[in-house]
């Protein structure tokens, strides 16, 4: 089979390897279709400090499974599957209270692991997850980046009487965006970014008010209009918006950030206890996907609106540098195998 191999830094191969057998409790997924995830490109660049080498790269993918290992159910052969990148142990501290996504021996497929850019890829039966057949396969390897706004509307718990604020129009904001505002019907929700096309595809996918702070004041903006954010999402995680989420945000407010910078940010307690402020953080899922597929089977989301560009997987670096250059007109790149 092929895969797609970060040897180091900076030097990406399409190798040929072995076909894997699935051990026992384990599937082998047939890969169709892949997203590239900036996870993906920082690991490629090595700007990622879990990342051991060499690695096949990719988390978000979608296929159809094709050896049942032992113990496995024989029905499952011929499924149709979204994986879950997140490996936990089950019996930890985290992992007891629903938190297997930062388990004390957390694997992440494509990063701890071999991924998904590969022709086959051999996964914990429990990671793949069934897809219904009314969901199009191009919507079913977007799952995963779905999940990552269910964890954070599941740690907010937004309603419809919130207005929400979304620094960043990235993917991960754009999903965030769709959860909010298709799922929880929320009110009001706001997105800045410094890129005026990112921003239109926040307005496609629901924003109701888009903002570019490059030149202006968004804390201006806001006082001049009167509103004060119930809920605060930082998808962009420079240091310096954390201590301006705490400004902006009504009292009884939460915060949620997303990612993360190695970066300190100055914050002044005095504005998160005056205002009784809850900041929350999300890392990848937390058994998300079976909400995402409910999501979408219910059509209260829309992939569509972020898949701008698919490519065979035998120009990945030619997606990867497009993914990264061009992020005024690229937004989900996909990457078929095997079609």
């Amino acid at each position: 089979m092929k895969s797609i191999v970060i040897q180091k830094p900076n030097a990406l191969l399409i190798e040929e390897r072995p076909l894997p057998a699935p051990a026992a409790g384990e599937v082998r997924v047939k890969i169709s279709l892949a997203g590239i995830c900036g996870s993906d490109s920082h690991i490629y660049r090595g700007h990622n400090p879990f990342a051991k080498y060499p690695r096949v790269i990719g988390h978000e993918f979608f296929g159809v499974i094709d050896a049942p290992g032992e113990g496995v159910e024989a029905g499952r052969l011929g499924q149709r599957v979204s994986v879950d990148p997140v490996i936990s142990c089950g019996h930890c501290w985290p992992c007891s209270v629903g938190k297997p996504n930062v388990c004390t021996s957390l694997m992440v497929l494509g990063v701890h692991r071999d991924g998904g850019f590969s022709e086959y890829a051999v996964v914990p039966a429990k990671n793949a997850w069934t897809i219904p057949d009314a969901i199009p396969d191009r919507h079913a390897v977007m799952v995963e980046p779905f999940t990552i706004a269910a964890n954070v509307t599941g740690h907010a718990q937004p309603t419809d009487q919130d207005i929400a604020l979304i620094y960043g129009a990235g993917p991960m904001g754009l999903v965030t965006v769709q959860a909010l505002k298709g799922v929880y019907k929320v009110k009001q929700v706001i997105v800045v970014d410094r890129i005026d096309e990112r921003l239109e595809m926040a307005k496609r996918s629901g924003a109701d008010w888009t903002f570019n702070n490059a030149e202006q004041s968004l804390q201006a903006a806001l006082e001049e209009k009167g509103i004060k954010p119930t809920l605060i999402v930082d998808a962009a995680c420079h240091p310096t918006i954390l201590q301006e989420a705490i400004t902006l945000a009504s009292p009884g407010g939460r915060i949620v950030l997303m990612g993360f910078s190695s970066e300190p940010s100055q914050v002044a307690q005095q504005g998160i206890t005056g205002k009784e402020l809850s900041i929350f953080s999300s890392r990848l899922n937390a058994n998300k996907f079976p909400v995402v597929i409910d999501w979408l089977e219910k059509g209260l989301i829309d992939p569509d609106k972020l898949i701008t560009h698919s490519f065979d997987y035998h120009h990945v670096t030619d997606a990867i540098e497009l993914f990264e250059k061009d992020q005024r007109q690229c937004c989900k790149v996909l990457l078929t195998f095997g079609q």
